[in-house]
């Protein structure tokens, strides 16, 4: 086992990517976006933050999580989270029965990745590095051509806030094709 020690920083906030169970595409599935949505609404009325920036992927998620002054614990909200989804699709087709004893041992379904990638944002920089890497995810995994087509992205609330220009990293149009490069963040976002 390795030594990694996570970082807890008290209202810290924190880019986190969350795998599905050997990349099972359950994201593809829109009643399990729904069923995560209502997830991510119940954890937050037991223990609030913000979320600055997400991206729901057919086999992952990405996530800026902003925390309240005097708590660090994203951890305890990241299991929560996946809790509340996994009971969620209990009886659903979409829902494994065929689990591990390793698994079972660890009370786990076959729903999750066991663990989670975070990386704590250091400053302004590092934050708008890592939203614009959330939302230029679903092009980069070729799921769309351009950010504006992935419903399934916090992208279009930050272009009606004026943070973004609604053809950003754009190939639409008149646009050239906008190829962004993001390798030096790929380590923090387990891909």
């Amino acid at each position: 086992m390795s030594n990694y020690r996570r970082s807890y920083v008290p209202g810290g906030v924190f880019f986190l990517t969350l795998v599905t169970y050997r990349r099972i595409p359950l994201f593809s599935d829109v009643e399990n976006i729904s069923r995560l949505r209502k997830a991510i609404a119940k954890m937050r009325t037991e223990k609030p933050f913000d979320i600055t920036a997400a991206v729901v992927l057919p086999d992952h998620l990405h996530f800026i999580w902003s925390l309240p002054p005097d708590d660090s614990n994203y951890s305890m909200r990241v299991s929560r989270f996946k809790v509340l989804f996994t009971r969620s699709l209990r009886g659903k087709r979409s829902f494994s029965v065929d689990v591990s004893p390793s698994r079972r041992k660890h009370r786990e379904s076959n729903v999750w990745q066991r663990r989670f990638w975070e990386h704590t944002i250091r400053n302004d920089h590092d934050l708008h590095r890592h939203i614009d890497y959330i939302h230029y995810n679903p092009v980069k995994h070729g799921l769309v051509s351009c950010p504006h087509l992935w419903e399934y992205s916090s992208f279009h609330k930050w272009v009606e806030r004026g943070r973004y220009e609604p053809d950003w990293g754009c190939c639409c149009g008149r646009n050239l094709r906008q190829v962004l490069d993001f390798r030096d963040l790929e380590d923090f976002a387990g891909e």
